[in-house]
């Protein structure tokens, strides 16, 4: 990623901007269709963690449809990107449950009351709708709480236990698990025998099985081949009659964009201060929420290169800071700083907090040569989102 993004020219970019490259993104999604071509699984975009629909071109050659966590990110997968529509939620509203109707293709339900409840709905339905139950297998290997939907006294999900009559199921075609955050193959590996051993009697049931998000297929070193072995074996083991699901949205982002961004101001209070024209909080909030540092082209630890400053945002949160960076040379009013992998997670989770304005949208096109700015963002973009 590096090498790709350190050859490319930034200074005439607008600032802040998300600069994708196309060539990177591809690659990824090549990745993910011979994973899907290999295994006989189907591949989903989750929108939750990338929604440039901008992309939905490249994206659709590989992939099979969208997964959505919600009705907007239901009607852009089915408008913008269409195939599959899958949809989950904790919980649904009556109304955007019957906006969903038309759409979907899939809803998943988070225990069966929510079924029980809804059946009668969906089989009015203008179209047929396979539903299916997220189950809680109450096994994951995340460290940080915040990702993990295995917790104790979760909401994401039914554990065995809630399934009290199995007849209550009575209907639905699928079941559904997610217990992976940016994790390798053998994590699915250990993870499946504990969804197998909760919910084995429900398995033959059903038409399809989920296996959910989390998978970091594209990360490098990443073990495909276990990948690969695991989902074969589930298969052969409960028959080819089950259609498995993986839905990545990291994996399908994952090293293919960068944030870019211009330095306002220095000043000095016991070191360096560098001000910038981004936000961790409002462009990049998953590095306060992990947490994590992310990486800067060109930039090392604190004092690995000649010149170290804390970098921070132009809002007004004190603890809006990127962190402490070194740098080779001496840092100028007008340098770009560009930040890497924030392709995912980072659009979709953009704020205008303080007012400070949106990352212009820009593709990048290594056949071509061509910078693309898909969009840019300005005053009515915040005020619309108020009254």
């Amino acid at each position: 990623m590096i090498d790709a993004f350190s050859k490319l020219d930034f200074s005439q970019l607008p600032s802040p901007c998300h600069l994708l490259h196309r060539g990177l993104l591809e690659r990824n999604c090549r990745t993910l269709g011979n994973v899907a071509r290999r295994t006989g699984c189907k591949i989903l975009l989750a929108l939750k963690a990338f929604a440039q629909f901008s992309e939905f071109d490249l994206i659709r050659r590989h992939l099979d449809g969208t997964t959505a966590s919600g009705l907007h990110e239901a009607l852009l997968g089915h408008e913008k990107f269409g195939g599959e529509v899958h949809v989950y939620s904790p919980a649904f509203k009556d109304d955007e449950l019957e906006q969903l109707l038309p759409v979907a293709d899939h809803i998943i339900f988070n225990h069966p009351a929510q079924w029980q409840r809804h059946r009668a709905r969906i089989a009015r339905a203008p179209r047929p709708i396979s539903c299916g139950l997220r189950a809680n297998p109450e096994y994951a290997e995340i460290p940080t709480p915040l990702y993990n939907p295995c917790a104790p006294h979760s909401r994401l999900g039914a554990t065995r236990a809630e399934i009290h009559d199995p007849a209550a199921l009575d209907g639905l075609d699928g079941l559904h698990f997610h217990t992976l955050c940016e994790q390798d193959s053998d994590t699915l590996a250990r993870t499946l025998p504990h969804f197998e051993e909760k919910f084995g009697d429900l398995i033959p049931r059903m038409k399809w099985i989920n296996l959910g998000g989390g998978h970091h297929i594209t990360r490098p070193g990443y073990n495909i081949e276990l990948l690969c072995h695991t989902l074969t074996r589930f298969r052969e083991k409960w028959g080819d009659r089950h259609t498995l699901y993986l839905e990545p949205g990291e994996a399908v982002a994952l090293r293919t964009g960068v944030l870019v961004s211009t330095v306002l101001d220095i000043h000095h209070n016991g070191l360096p201060i560098a001000i910038l024209d981004t936000s961790a909080t409002a462009h990049m909030p998953d590095t306060l929420e992990m947490p994590y540092r992310p990486e800067i082209l060109g930039a090392g630890a604190p004092g690995e290169h000649a010149h170290t400053y804390r970098l921070g945002s132009a809002t007004c949160l004190a603890g809006d800071i990127m962190g402490d960076y070194s740098f080779p040379r001496a840092l100028r009013r007008g340098d770009k700083v560009v930040f890497l992998d924030m392709s995912h997670y980072t659009m979709v989770k953009n704020t205008t907090f303080n007012g400070i304005n949106l990352p212009a949208i820009v593709t990048y096109h290594p056949d071509t040569g061509e910078y693309r700015t898909v969009r840019q963002f300005g005053y009515a973009d915040y005020k619309n989102r108020l009254s």
